[in-house]
């Protein structure tokens, strides 16, 4: 009976909280006040996401994907809530090639040039490229053909990326970075893509 008593006393003081917390909430509109949000409420497991149209097809990504900027998800559970609220919105140009890579710690460059040309003169004379990839790629996305995935701005070396936006779809060529000891072949594979992200502040509340 005392317990309840007790319990009962303190229900206004959670409900404080709560509302004191959603406000706090509300007031988080930018990754950087996000970044705050997570380090002055530590015991939430705050996370910051990035939803990508191409490559998160979950049920939670369309849910999220509707929602305007500023706008929240909750998902309560009997152990815990989870919040969901869009920081920010964008449509993002990508780029998406094929690419073997050689690695000049392993092999001399005079082989890797050998091997570079060989691939492009088979290549033209009708091998498909993802065979190719599979063979000679000592990236472990050779096993995949050499596919790149959709990928934005400053994902990949700067020198990579602009040689793949000064190519046409369908060209092969070569793409040097010594300081990483990378060697490409690679086939522009794709047109540019302009795919919508969203950036996500995720954390969750263990629930008494």
């Amino acid at each position: 009976m005392k317990q309840l008593l007790f319990l009962i006393i303190l229900m206004p003081f959670f409900g404080v909280s709560q509302m004191n917390f959603e406000k706090e909430l509300d007031s988080v509109n930018s990754k950087r006040e996000a970044e705050i949000f997570i380090e002055s409420n530590k015991n939430t497991k705050g996370k910051i996401l990035t939803f990508n149209k191409e490559k998160h097809k979950t049920r939670l990504a369309d849910e999220l994907f509707k929602l305007s900027k500023g706008g929240k998800k909750i998902i309560k559970s009997n152990y815990k809530t989870t919040y969901y609220k869009v920081l920010d919105k964008d449509k993002v140009v990508h780029e998406r090639v094929n690419y073997i890579l050689f690695d000049s710690s392993k092999k001399s460059l005079s082989e890797i040039n050998t091997l570079r040309d060989k691939i492009i003169v088979k290549h033209k004379d009708g091998f498909d490229f993802k065979t190719l990839a599979k063979y000679y790629s000592m990236d472990i996305n050779g096993k995949k053909g050499g596919d790149s995935g959709w990928f934005e701005s400053k994902v990949m070396p700067a020198k990579f990326e602009q040689e793949v936006k000064n190519h046409n779809i369908n060209d092969i060529f070569m793409v040097d970075i010594a300081e990483d000891n990378a060697y490409y072949v690679i086939l522009k594979s794709h047109e540019p893509k302009t795919i919508e992200e969203i950036t996500v502040l995720k954390f969750s509340e263990t629930r008494n």
